[in-house]
């Protein structure tokens, strides 16, 4: 073989799950989607699954177009619950908690609407949201506390920062 090939480092086990380390507070849900000739019907929250322990208090949604990125975002007060209802996506989380047994981590994972699932960012936790498709990504956010738009929960810093040990190749945002 012409030079030195690189094999693959296991990232799920044979289950499918994950190999890496969750930060500590993340969790996910699985929605399934019900199909028949009329169409479908996907549930987005229901309190009766216990996977949550904070009330509806507050929905929107937003896009991302394709090739874009949305980050780095941080909230100090409240948790962003997402569920991507179409396109892919991934998204990057740096635990930035110092109390945090996960404190100092990057996680990445990919939502999309071929294997729905709600997931919740914990307060404390960077994010940053690349659209991995080739439309725009539709995502519902559920965050636990309503937007005060006269005091935003929202901390930025650039995609380009030092203080995340992450670098995105491609793609571009802010």
């Amino acid at each position: 073989m012409p030079g030195d090939p690189t094999r693959d480092k296991a990232t799920v086990d044979a289950a499918g799950q994950p190999l890496s380390v969750l930060p500590d507070g993340l969790r996910f849900h699985r929605v399934p989607t019900h199909l028949d000739e009329r169409g479908s019907v996907c549930e987005l929250f229901d309190l009766r699954w216990d996977w949550h322990p904070d009330p509806i208090v507050f929905v929107y949604s937003f896009t991302i177009r394709p090739g874009k990125i949305k980050g780095w975002g941080l909230h100090k007060l409240h948790e962003d619950r997402y569920f991507v209802l179409s396109g892919e996506m991934e998204v990057v989380l740096y635990d930035a908690r110092p109390d945090a047994t996960t404190s100092g981590t990057v996680y990445r994972v990919v939502l999309s609407h071929y294997d729905r699932r709600i997931m919740n960012i914990p307060a404390g936790v960077w994010h940053a949201s690349r659209n991995l498709g080739q439309t725009d990504v539709v995502v519902v956010n559920f965050p636990t506390i309503p937007y005060d738009h006269s005091n935003p929960d929202k901390y930025r810093l650039p995609l380009d920062t030092e203080e995340i040990p992450f670098k995105f190749e491609n793609g571009s945002g802010w």
